[in-house]
């Protein structure tokens, strides 16, 4: 199977340009594709997570990979997607993320012997002229025609600034140079970036009578409509300091039994017959899955020793809810009163709950162990030397931590 053919048997593909153009490029290895990543955070995240995938199969695949990170459009935010608008961020936030982002990176794409690049679009977009820039792309954009465009949807209920609306723009500009510095003749994004990358074809068409590719990449969605790749203390991210290897796992293992097969096909790098060998499974079959979900996706972030010992972690808390191979949460000297703490600060330090009154709740309606013995008080507390020894404190069936003072 061609690699273009088995993008669309994982279900990888929403939109294209021109299917037998993009599927040729593909297909033949002559595709130099780029993906931007706006540095927003210092770390990847989940969101990121299956462009890496799909950049490290199409590099697999003899094409060339071109990670755009985005010191120039970081400055502005894309709206796609936002009902607010993103917080502004320093030039040196800017920098310290994308210096992150790179080491990341690293996991997935080979960028040695120029098989890869990674390019900065503060590079250009930075020193711009911008009565320059107004001449020579302000005549190619309709504003009758980018108002319409759904990434700018939601923000135009709340009020679209001005600083955003040229985001469409400044992407377009990034294929525009890509195409004449580097020969950049693809762009990949996520399905609601469709529009902006249409900016860029027209660009590179009106502006160099040549034609460029566009190709979007399905939303990972759960089985009720939401994005994928978010928890009760926010996004799942790729940075073991941020989201341990322990975290990311059970984040996957976790997935409703209507989400998993989907997940395996489009995330992992197993073989297309092997699941669908999969496609009838049921019961405890899709335990099985979930497992072969989160230790091939912790492989491909955390490496396979890590990987291994969260699955370990996860089997002997399921299985003897042994206390030795929970993930700690360390407590500290300041957390205590009186010698003592309450059931509902440690449930919060332990990011077992995102809030004290969800905590108290959780513990009202009985769904907090500690050492296996269910408590209902939300005002019972442990002393000192019982974390010293360590307490394994489990909110519901799945989550689970080993609460120790250091």
């Amino acid at each position: 199977m061609k690699i273009y053919d088995e993008l669309k048997a994982r279900g990888l593909i929403a939109q294209v340009t021109d299917e037998q153009v993009v599927a040729d490029l593909i297909n033949e290895g002559k595709a130099t594709f780029y993906i931007g990543f706006d540095p927003t955070a210092d770390s990847l995240h989940v969101g990121h997570f299956m462009a890496l995938c799909l950049m490290k199969r199409l590099q697999m695949a003899g094409n060339k990979p071109i990670a755009l990170l985005g010191g120039g459009t970081g400055m502005i935010g894309d709206p796609s997607g936002k009902t607010d608008m993103r917080k502004m961020l320093t030039k040196e936030q800017i920098n310290h993320n994308i210096e992150c982002f790179k080491k990341q990176m690293a996991r997935f794409i080979d960028f040695s012997d120029g098989k890869a690049m990674i390019v900065n679009n503060a590079d250009w977009l930075l020193d711009l002229n911008y009565v320059e820039l107004l001449r020579e792309v302000g005549p190619h954009f309709s504003v009758n025609r980018m108002l319409t465009a759904e990434c700018y949807k939601q923000r135009m209920e709340r009020g679209l600034t001005f600083l955003e609306f040229n985001y469409m723009i400044m992407q377009s500009y990034d294929f525009y140079r890509l195409f004449q510095d580097y020969g950049c003749n693809l762009q990949f994004g996520g399905d609601d970036q469709w529009s902006n990358m249409l900016g860029g074809t027209e660009l590179i068409r009106r502006k160099l009578g040549k034609d460029a590719s566009a190709m979007t990449i399905t939303l990972l969605l759960n089985s009720e409509g939401k994005k994928m790749g978010k928890t009760e203390k926010g996004a799942v991210w790729l940075d073991p300091e941020k989201t341990s290897p322990f975290e990311f796992y059970q984040y996957w293992r976790n997935v409703a039994d209507a989400d998993v097969l989907k997940c395996i096909r489009m995330l992992t790098f197993l073989p297309l017959e092997e699941i669908d060998k999969m496609s009838d499974w049921e019961g405890s079959q899709l335990n099985t899955a979930k497992e072969i979900l989160a230790f091939e996706l912790t492989k491909l972030v955390h490496g396979e020793e890590e990987a291994q010992k969260a699955q370990d972690q996860a089997k002997s808390l399921f299985g003897a809810g042994n206390a030795e191979d929970a993930p700690e949460a360390p407590l500290c000297e300041e957390d205590f009163t009186d010698g003592a703490i309450d059931i509902v600060s440690i449930l919060v330090k332990a990011g077992l709950a995102p809030t004290r009154s969800e905590a108290r709740r959780n513990v009202e309606q009985g769904g907090v162990l500690v050492d296996g013995e269910k408590v209902s008080d939300f005002k019972a507390t442990f002393t000192k030397d019982q974390c010293a020894a360590g307490l394994l404190v489990k909110r519901g069936k799945k989550n689970f931590k080993k609460v120790v003072l250091k």
